[in-house]
């Protein structure tokens, strides 16, 4: 990096006053929240975890770089919206940058470049990429304290490829070619699992039976006395993973493809509910059956729960006199849980909405879908740093008090509010000092954060 001062220049006046610009303002960095985001991984210390996962075959006389400054360097930059590798050719003389993965601002060394972290994201072999998801499965398991009965989302979301990635599929409701990410997450504290790279296709029975396999007792080394609850939707209510769950003291509670079958089991029910609802001023108007079935390919019946809507929607054919007909809409949950048809449709399975949102943090706020390297084992390494990143923004956010509206905002929020801060540095000989903007409007939160989430020890 040179040492070449600009020369200041002019703007026009404000207020008849002169307006001159100069670069003498000192070493300064424009993402002051990366304090925060390193209390989050002293606190949490998800980085470290994976630096101990991650393999390393290096020369260890000729390293420079430590393989957890690497990449908390590039997690941190992803939590910053930095999300592609050669962001860190300009962030690698950042001051907060280096002081955040442990060197001093500025006689430490420079970060590492970017062929160098596009070298460690390709570094791993298969079977060590899965070594890194198993250490994400650990992370939540070591921090999340569990109750008696955990319910864990899954599902699945489409992110293009923009090239020949390997594992790139052909998307006909999406008319693109690419992923179909899988994503788990702990419905009570909103923390990332696990984070799968696949092909953009529904999954088979045996690959949702294999993810739940394996994290369930990838968990129960950790949660001991808990009972896991599986949620999805259809997609994920294969025979295969019910069974596994019914005979390994796991719960499940899937949506369920409707049929002729299903149908005809609850026409009684569809036709009490057209009756009241044609006497009733009501718009819509809801009933709930629960029942056993047992499709062919089961081999034991199973609990369905039905959910009956009646509604009058505008008929296309205008065949009635108002232009509008009776129509009853049916959807299908089948659950290996207790309860009445009604809680478990509506305060059980319903819930899974908010997974939604937390995959659009993962994918739309940590840019997760920037998946353009050309191997898939590459591209998995990728969401595993993706998905660290998701867990120090939310440390940053959880050590935010509750009375504070930044309580639960987006990340994109807390980013812009919290993490994009100007801040000057200066390094004495025994000590560092950071200057903070005097308007910062977020000044006491961000106080409050960082000593909030600084942990106990030195």
């Amino acid at each position: 990096m040179n040492d070449d001062t600009l020369l200041p220049f002019g703007l026009p006046s404000v207020c008849r006053k002169k307006l001159t610009v100069d670069f003498e303002g000192g070493n300064q960095s424009s993402n002051g929240g990366l304090l925060l985001l390193r209390e989050s991984e002293r606190t949490l210390g998800v980085c470290w975890r994976l630096a101990e996962a991650m393999p390393d075959r290096r020369d260890q006389r000729r390293i420079r770089h430590a393989m957890f400054e690497m990449l908390m360097a590039r997690v941190s930059a992803i939590a910053c919206g930095y999300e592609d590798a050669i962001d860190l050719d300009r962030l690698r003389h950042d001051p907060l940058m280096k002081l955040a993965v442990g060197r001093c601002p500025e006689s430490g060394e420079a970060l590492a470049s970017q062929s160098t972290i596009s070298r460690l994201e390709n570094a791993p072999r298969k079977t060590e990429a899965v070594r890194l998801c198993a250490a994400l499965i650990d992370q939540f398991g070591t921090t999340v304290k569990p109750g008696r009965l955990e319910i864990l989302d899954i599902d699945d979301t489409f992110c293009v490829a923009h090239g020949g990635q390997q594992l790139a599929f052909w998307n006909a409701h999406h008319d693109e070619r690419g992923f179909a990410s899988m994503h788990i997450y702990h419905v009570a504290s909103g923390t990332p699992i696990a984070a799968i790279l696949r092909p953009a296709r529904t999954p088979k029975g045996t690959e949702v039976r294999t993810v739940i396999k394996h994290v369930t007792k990838r968990l129960r080394q950790h949660w001991r006395n808990t009972r896991i609850v599986w949620r999805g939707d259809s997609h994920y209510g294969r025979v295969e993973a019910m069974e596994w769950a019914e005979n390994d003291g796991a719960d499940y509670i899937f949506g369920l493809a409707g049929n002729a079958a299903l149908d005809a089991l609850v026409a009684e029910t569809a036709d009490n509910l057209r009756f009241h609802h044609a006497k009733s001023s009501e718009t819509k108007l809801r009933t709930y059956a629960s029942f056993t079935y047992q499709a062919s390919s089961w081999d034991r019946p199973r609990k369905v729960v039905a959910r009956l809507e009646c509604s009058l929607q505008p008929d296309a054919g205008e065949g009635t006199a108002t232009g509008m007909r009776q129509e009853v809409d049916i959807r299908y949950v089948v659950t290996s849980l207790e309860g009445s048809a009604q809680h478990l449709y509506e305060n059980v399975y319903c819930q899974r909405g908010q997974m939604e949102n937390l995959i659009k943090l993962h994918k739309a706020q940590l840019a997760s879908d920037r998946m353009s390297c050309h191997g898939a084992t590459a591209n998995q390494v990728r969401l595993v740093l993706h998905t660290a990143a998701f867990w120090l923004m939310h440390g940053v956010r959880a050590a935010i008090p509750q009375t504070d509206p930044l309580a639960s905002a987006e990340f994109a929020t807390i980013r812009e509010r919290l993490i994009k801060i100007g801040a000057r540095v200066i390094e004495y000989i025994a000590r560092i000092r950071i200057h903070l903007p005097t308007s910062c409007p977020e000044g006491a939160l961000f106080r409050t954060v960082a000593l909030g989430l600084m942990p106990a020890g030195p």
